[in-house]
């Protein structure tokens, strides 16, 4: 039996799946089943993950994998309408620099489904709150790696309640610093430092 691109992508077979990808797009073929297809293999990778088959260097081989291929596919899907689950904003608060974990968490996200607005690192109060009211997502993440950023987060979130948006969203803080602590201290809904259990934690707050 042939291999699937969902199966190569799984098992990190990039020259298998980048030929595959642009064998088919050549091919006139529909690029939303493409996306289809990396998101079953980014799904198998969870699941192996999520049985102690898989770790974390694996996790960043196949999102930094995913993330590539998608790069080959977007400029097919231009104008297409494509099913997505949930829509997030993202981004690492104003004082902190590190993206490793976010950008993951980020293409494990795009992966299921999502969309996904990544507004970077470093990011500003006003920033957040901007892409909040602009893109009315359903999820706002968090993500850092300073504890100098909790204060941030925390005055984001007053900030929303001030502006009546605080009741639309469901909040995740992420990084290896944040704790169940953080998440109180911030007034968010959700914490975690593993980013296959923040995508569970997101598709559940789709499906409440």
């Amino acid at each position: 039996m042939s291999k699937t691109i969902s199966q190569a992508l799984a098992e990190f077979d990039e020259k298998f799946v980048m030929e595959a990808v642009n064998r088919h797009l050549e091919s006139g073929n529909d690029p939303i089943m493409l996306v289809k297809e990396l998101q079953q293999g980014m799904n198998m990778v969870g699941e192996r993950f999520d049985r102690g088959r898989y770790f974390l260097s694996e996790l960043i081989m196949s999102a930094d994998l995913f993330t590539r291929v998608m790069a080959l596919i977007e400029p097919s899907l231009e104008g297409r309408a494509m099913e997505k689950i949930g829509r997030m904003v993202i981004g690492t608060p104003k004082g902190d620099i590190h993206d490793l974990g976010k950008n993951i968490f980020c293409t494990v996200m795009k992966g299921a489904g999502f969309e996904v607005l990544d507004l970077g690192i470093d990011v500003p109060v006003e920033r957040f709150l901007e892409a909040v009211e602009e893109h009315q997502p359903q999820i706002l993440g968090f993500s850092a790696l300073l504890t100098t950023t909790f204060d941030v987060m925390k005055t984001i979130v007053d900030r929303l309640i001030e502006k009546d948006l605080r009741s639309q969203l469901k909040i995740i803080v992420g990084g290896g610093v944040t704790t169940d602590t953080v998440l109180k201290y911030v007034g968010a809904d959700a914490q975690t430092v593993d980013a296959l259990e923040g995508l569970k934690l997101c598709k559940g707050f789709i499906t409440l």
